[in-house]
């Protein structure tokens, strides 16, 4: 059995007993604690591996997302919108232009943790040797469909309001034109400490979602999990967070966008009538939808791993997982017609959830090493 390193982290063992899963899966998974580029990878092979599973929510989230944006960006500064159909009224108002963009940021955001509470188990059962299909996403997630939009709604707010608070003397100040040194020490102290606090909870919170759906958790149950789990490996969490939302952004906003601009720029680039902008805001947005519904599987994907990588290496969980997998093959729990007992909106005979499942020595408040 590992023991415990220095900080507290178990040790990752050279060799542990593999599960009876698909070759493939398991070497694009690996079943053992994982390293940044493990992850990064793993959510790649998630996407390659299962892409009905992956894309079909990820399409149906990412359209919301961006088709909400789209009108948002044609109504936002309504009358003078709807007068002046051209474009220049965006790129004349910076004010505008960053509310817009802190508005798409936000939504996407929301999508991306939403669609990790999705993944989740599409990986768990990777991990376990199971195919995901769309069918069996969705019966996952059904259950905790509402609960993983309000915790997709906290982690996405809670970290803005945090941001915002800091910032509350420098908008009072200009409000009442209070002395400009006043003003500049409240701006220079209060956006970094508000983007210190944002940065800071959303790592801490974002595990929430997977860890809702997984573990059948009550909304404040997966954020108390979350808080758990993070702790301890904040700097890793945030590293690989950060790593992720690079390689999002360069995708998505670049590469595969690329072809969406030229058409615009070629078809739309010098017209003015309000036709003509509405077919470049369509395309716009039909290239939006492309992208983001193949680059938004990577960051959900990767919160998903992180999550699981937490409990392995927290808990030991790949080794508990694989002695209830054994347990469950030798001695399946049965109900009075000899299926798998089924639970809060689980179908009988699906054991998957169960093996996701919190023990009771593990609940917080137990005896347990130091994290």
């Amino acid at each position: 059995m590992p023991i415990p390193d220095g900080r507290g982290e178990r040790a990752v063992p050279d060799r542990a007993p593999p599960l009876d899963m698909d070759a493939t899966v398991a070497g694009e998974i690996p079943f053992r604690p994982l390293s940044i580029s493990e992850m990064l990878d793993g959510a790649i092979a998630c996407v390659r591996l299962f892409p009905r599973a992956v894309l079909g929510p990820s399409l149906a989230i990412t359209a919301v997302i961006q088709v909400a944006g789209s009108i948002a960006a044609y109504y936002f500064v309504g009358r003078t919108a709807r007068d002046e159909v051209s474009p220049d009224w965006i790129v004349r108002s910076v004010g505008t232009q960053f509310a817009l963009g802190a508005f798409g940021l936000v939504l996407s955001a929301f999508g991306i943790v939403v669609l990790a509470g999705m993944l989740g188990p599409v990986l768990g059962r990777a991990l376990m040797g199971s195919s995901a299909t769309l069918r069996s996403t969705w019966r996952d997630t059904r259950p905790r469909l509402w609960r993983l939009i309000g915790i997709a709604l906290i982690v996405t707010l809670l970290p803005l309001a945090a941001m915002i608070v800091p910032v509350v003397p420098f908008v009072l100040f200009l409000a009442v034109e209070a002395h400009p040194a006043a003003i500049l020490l409240a701006a220079v102290i209060g956006f970094p400490v508000g983007a210190v606090l944002m940065i800071w909870l959303y790592v801490l919170l974002v595990l929430a979602a997977p860890a809702l759906v997984l573990e059948r958790e009550t909304a404040g149950g997966a954020l108390e999990r979350a808080w758990t789990l993070s702790k301890g490996r904040w700097w890793r969490t945030c590293g690989t967070l950060l790593l992720a939302i690079l390689v999002t952004v360069f995708m998505g906003f670049f590469a595969l966008r690329i072809p969406f601009l030229l058409i615009q720029l070629l078809f739309f680039g010098g017209a003015g009538d309000q036709s003509a902008t509405i077919l470049a805001l369509t395309v716009d947005t039909v290239g939006r939808i492309v992208s983001w519904t193949v680059v938004l599987p990577f960051d959900a994907g990767v919160i998903a791993l992180l999550y699981i990588d937490r409990r392995m290496r927290r808990e030991g969980f790949d080794l508990e997982l694989r002695a209830r997998v054994h347990e469950s093959a030798a001695a399946p729990r049965a109900t009075g017609n000899g299926q798998a007992a089924a639970g809060d909106g689980e179908e009988p005979g699906d054991d998957f959830v169960a093996h996701w499942r919190v023990r009771p020595s593990l609940q917080p408040g137990a005896t347990r090493g130091t994290p």
